[in-house]
């Protein structure tokens, strides 16, 4: 079957043919690809173009498609019944190793996506301070979290406005907007609502909105301002580890989340 053919299936069944919106290629153009089968660095698509791949999944195939070890260590797995809903010794063999690797990691949890992740970590952060707003940066992603959904508003003290159809006003307004490198920006939102802000949630290297590295001391004064404030630093590394290895591992936030390579620990630190 063309991949054609299966874009047109795929139409009838998800919006925009996808099941992730950035999937879909109108903000870049041409067609989204239709891979069936991948090996080491490569992919092919339904009609057969092979392609190098530079996603990775996004991280989780740091080894390739299909690499044996990989394989195998899945099929050992399945043979042994797979998922059982409860704690086995896989999760806690891969949390000490995720904390050997990570010392500032206090505990952690795993979830099932970044979104949740996020979600996880804002309500920690919120129950942990008794307060409710949220500072994130213009252009940083977060999952499709309402309240993570947000843009900034026309002045510097005009509330945050929904960033998406279906987000209420009134939840967009919790979180707060700041401009990424920009440390004054968070001085005034903090000075202009103390003792209201719960967490600062950044992407320590911001992959979502180009691979922007942050400046010389910039994660740094975060920490700073965050914590003379009482302000829990949430460094979301959704996409960060893969572009620039894991921040947390070098400078200490109070929560952080990752999504890869293994797949969604909210961790506490």
């Amino acid at each position: 079957m063309t991949a054609a053919t299966w874009r047109e299936r795929a139409a009838g069944l998800f919006p925009g043919g996808v099941n992730s919106p950035v999937r879909a290629y109108r903000a870049v153009g041409g067609e989204p690809p239709i891979l069936v089968r991948g090996k080491g660095a490569e992919v092919w698509d339904a009609d057969g173009h092979r392609y190098l791949d530079y996603v990775g999944a996004f991280g989780p195939l740091l080894l390739g498609h299909a690499q044996p070890a990989v394989v195998a260590a899945i099929r050992e797995a399945a043979e042994a019944g797979g998922s059982f809903g409860a704690t086995g010794p896989g999760e806690v063999r891969l949390a000490e190793l995720i904390r050997e690797r990570m010392p500032s990691i206090e505990r952690l949890r795993f979830v099932n996506s970044g979104t949740e992740a996020a979600m996880s970590a804002l309500r920690v952060a919120r129950a942990a301070t008794g307060r409710e707003l949220v500072i994130k940066f213009d252009g940083g992603y977060h999952g499709h979290a309402d309240s993570l959904l947000v843009e900034a508003g026309s002045g510097a003290a005009t509330l945050s406005i929904p960033g998406s159809a279906g987000v209420a006003a009134a939840v967009a307004a919790q979180t707060l907007v700041a401009r990424y490198n920009d440390l004054s920006s968070i001085e005034r939102l903090l000075a202009a609502n103390e003792g209201k802000v719960a967490a600062l949630i950044v992407e320590p290297v911001a992959a979502n909105m180009g691979v922007v590295t942050p400046s010389p001391g910039f994660l740094e004064g975060l920490r700073r301002l965050t914590a003379a404030s009482g302000t829990l630093l949430i460094f979301d590394e959704g996409s960060a580890p893969t572009v620039a290895g894991p921040t947390s591992s070098t400078l200490s936030p109070r929560l952080a989340t990752s999504t890869r390579p293994g797949r969604s620990p909210a961790t506490r630190s």
